[in-house]
């Protein structure tokens, strides 16, 4: 369990479970041991068990209650952004099949809002990327991406249709250091409907994010739209800890 041995018998055991949702020693649609089980494996009794399952409950990891056994969710695979792993990590890391279509590589002059993300003059010259990210051959995500020039021209040595852009950059050497994101709600436009196969003005999450290496310099910023039947994000909170925001397949629901 827990390596924080002051923490509340509750808190160490729904820990515990969490990690063996995360492992995938109860995997997706797993009916969790019955409670007298649980009590025989961890030596306590009913209390401590049941405070820890109806955590589990309110972060949405199970389901069940009322007479119900609780079952793990299908859409509890998630991957912290706080580790920082791309969208490919993350989708083989939930056993998806990870993809993209590239629309453009291309120079162009900065974008007001990217340049003023960036820090860059007005006019400065930028490398911007479009694609289309997948899970399983599904359209999930578009990916608009700027990047500082510098950055950015290795780019045009990489096959942006083979993997992850990150990871390609990191090998190249580029301090991809710290990132901060901002999450809101918009609508598709033409462009992203035709994108993601959907329905023009259906609601997106964006998630806007700018890049910075360790000694504070901006590098990337980027616009991403994902469809919300596909993914969600969610922070953790502790006291020990410092939030992370995650980002959650949504498994099992209607796009």
């Amino acid at each position: 369990m827990s390596t924080q041995q002051n923490a509340p018998l509750h808190v160490r055991l729904s820990e515990e479970f969490m990690r063996r949702i995360t492992n995938g020693d109860w995997p997706p649609g797993f009916q969790l041991p019955s409670e007298a089980e649980l009590c025989r494996e961890f030596g306590t009794s009913r209390g401590p068990i049941r405070q820890a399952l109806a955590f589990l409950r309110s972060e949405g990891a199970v389901t069940g209650g009322r007479g119900r056994p609780p079952m793990v969710r299908s859409s509890v695979p998630s991957q912290s952004f706080s580790t920082f792993n791309s969208f490919t990590e993350w989708a083989r890391g939930i056993g998806k099949k990870p993809g993209q279509r590239t629309l453009e590589v291309a120079r162009r002059e900065a974008s007001p809002e990217a340049a003023e993300a960036l820090g860059l003059m007005p006019g400065t010259t930028v490398v911007e990327v479009l694609r289309v990210r997948y899970l399983d051959e599904v359209p999930a995500m578009i990916e608009r991406t700027t990047f500082v020039l510098e950055v950015g021209r290795k780019l045009f040595d990489f096959d942006t249709d083979s993997g992850s852009i990150f990871a390609f950059l990191k090998e190249q050497g580029v301090d991809l250091h710290s990132a901060r994101h901002t999450i809101d709600a918009v609508a598709a436009s033409d462009e992203d409907a035709e994108l993601l196969e959907q329905p023009e003005g259906i609601p997106l999450l964006r998630e806007r994010r700018i890049t910075r290496s360790g000694d504070g310099q901006p590098l990337e910023y980027s616009e991403d739209r994902y469809l919300p039947a596909l993914t969600n994000f969610t922070i953790d909170n502790t006291v020990e800890r410092r939030a992370a925001l995650v980002r959650i397949h949504t498994e099992g629901a209607t796009p």
